[in-house]
């Protein structure tokens, strides 16, 4: 019987990913038949067991002349790309970013799925860091230099898991997210962060909790969902805890603020320079 945990089973995965094998391995994310991590680099589709129910989440594998260990990148997707078809996630966002750089994107991106109706806390905050668990295993993933962005419901998500886990980021970058409901419409009003919601000051809780992580937040000027007020004083917050902080706010931009912000000059270099 394999040891799940030993450095034999984690070579053994990462050959099989090289090969492009669509094997399983007992107790790990199996690859669904057909999926291969290309030699350019590219997506594969994998499953996880989390919570007594199996999840589909995507996995892009940068390609095989990148240094190994990889930096991994966690991405948690917006409300309106939630489901269970495990491709959606990578449709906006980061995926579309960086599959057009398919062929010199330098880090391992990890794409968990939230359930419908579902917010990146509990269960499926487990889900996610599963994956991240997972990917991070089977493709020779460098755990020092792991970090977390998502965007909207994701840039909630964001500032959600680094306090569950705040020794697990290296660097954080909230798109269009916040701390507490943003107050625009009925449907958004259990969208919070919930580890700090009963807080007196759930902006300065949160940022008492995560000012040892570096974090360039990016936000909308003209954004009706979630108003960038969320952002400024999550930052304002960040910078009276003394937090290495950097904030971006797109003029013109509206709720979309995520093409321009993993476009953004300057936003790579930084993030893959972080190592706890």
């Amino acid at each position: 019987m394999i040891d799940l945990a030993s450095p034999f089973r984690r070579r053994l995965l990462r050959g099989l990913a090289l090969l492009g094998s669509a094997a399983v391995v007992s107790g790990c994310a199996g690859a669904v038949p057909g999926s291969v991590a290309p030699a350019a680099g590219g997506f594969v589709r994998r499953e996880v067991s989390s919570n007594g129910r199996r999840y589909a989440y995507q996995v892009f594998v940068p390609a095989r002349t990148v240094p190994r260990p990889l930096p991994v990148v966690l991405f948690l997707h917006g409300s309106g790309e939630r489901g269970d078809d495990g491709e959606a996630q990578t449709r906006a966002g980061l995926g579309p970013y960086v599959r057009a750089h398919a062929a010199d994107f330098p880090a391992l991106v990890v794409f968990p799925q939230s359930p419908e109706g579902a917010s990146w806390e509990g269960d499926t905050a487990t889900m996610a860091l599963a994956t991240l668990d997972a990917a991070t295993a089977e493709f020779d993933g460098d755990r020092s230099r792991t970090s977390l962005t998502g965007m909207s419901r994701g840039g909630y998500g964001v500032w959600s898991l680094a306090l569950r886990e705040p020794a697990r980021f290296a660097a954080l970058v909230p798109v269009c997210g916040g701390i507490t409901a943003p107050g625009t419409r009925p449907d958004l009003d259990t969208l919070y962060v919930e580890s700090t919601h009963a807080s007196a000051d759930p902006f300065a809780a949160a940022a008492r909790g995560l000012r040892d992580i570096p974090s360039w937040v990016f936000h909308g000027a003209r954004d009706d969902v979630v108003p960038p007020e969320q952002s400024r004083r999550m930052v304002a917050a960040l910078q009276r805890e003394g937090a290495d902080v950097r904030y971006t706010e797109f003029a013109d931009a509206n709720h979309n603020s995520w093409d321009a912000a993993y476009a953004a000059p300057g936003l790579w270099d930084w993030l893959l320079r972080q190592r706890r």
